[in-house]
């Protein structure tokens, strides 16, 4: 059985599940490699438009799995405790980078505890929806640095400095709905009806024309840290000029305009 599974849920729609259920989903140093994978590997495909991140059986991620994580294939032998440190955080830190610098928008739809890596892995996706029940807990306490996989840079911007701050601090679990609240994530459904809301979520945003998408993805982002309102409207402009310049784009408004679904061409 592979701890990282993609499957096809629905038309133009990548699901990758983190597949351990009997350890929540917990990573492992494999697991970290085939996660960075899976993303790649629907960078460049024109089929697919959304990606969906979740964790099979009833959690979404419980961070790293400090019983079982297997060794890090990639680090060599022989290095000092720092160095061998700095080399496994190189490599496992990129997923939220990864996560961010996809064209397709990410959904992360967090049917249980997302805790440590699973926080991190929440926060970083476009979009966040829980199941009722679930909840985030900054478990990197555990392992004694309260911070990692930008953690420190992504609830701040989730949540505000105040909330961002206690729960960096006190490791207090969040409820989902407390999440939700404070616009950490988007919203909050019943378990039974995750799948169906992030499909449906995954849905709206795949008949909007694919680089218009990936583009608006790129300039919310990179936006957030504009130094003025020209500099943000001057990005925008560059990525319409990009954009409508397309046949897909082209087609979206055909298809707008006669009331019917576009089919994208990725041209």
């Amino acid at each position: 059985m592979t701890d990282i599974v993609r499957d096809t849920p629905a038309e133009g729609i990548a699901r990758i599940t983190l597949n351990r259920p009997d350890a929540l989903n917990a990573m492992t140093f494999s697991m970290y490699g085939e996660l960075i994978e899976a993303f790649e590997s629907v960078r460049y495909d024109q089929h697919i438009r959304v990606v969906v991140l979740t964790g099979a059986g009833r959690g979404f991620c419980a961070g790293h799995d400090v019983r079982a994580a297997g060794t890090p294939d990639w680090v060599p032998q022989g290095l000092g405790a720092a160095q061998r440190s700095r080399a496994i955080m190189d490599k496992i830190s990129r997923i939220p980078l990864v996560m961010r610098s996809l064209p397709q928008p990410v959904i992360a739809a967090v049917n249980g505890t997302a805790a440590g890596a699973g926080y991190s892995l929440a926060l970083a996706a476009d979009l966040c929806v829980a199941a009722r029940g679930a909840k985030f807990v900054n478990a990197y306490h555990n392992a004694g640095s309260g911070h990692e996989f930008g953690l420190s840079y992504l609830l701040p911007r989730a949540g505000g400095a105040q909330r961002a701050a206690e729960l960096l601090l006190t490791g207090r679990a969040l409820p989902a709905e407390e999440a939700a609240a404070i616009g950490m994530i988007l919203r909050v459904v019943e378990p039974a009806a995750l799948e169906e809301a992030v499909l449906e979520l995954a849905d709206a945003i795949a008949v909007n024309s694919p680089i218009g998408i990936a583009l608006t993805k790129s300039s919310f982002w990179m936006n957030q840290h504009a130094g003025s309102l020209e500099q943000a409207i001057e990005l925008e402009n560059r990525a319409v000029f990009a954009s409508q310049t397309t046949e897909d784009t082209a087609e979206k408004r055909r298809a707008f305009v006669e009331k019917r679904r576009p089919h994208f061409k990725g041209k």
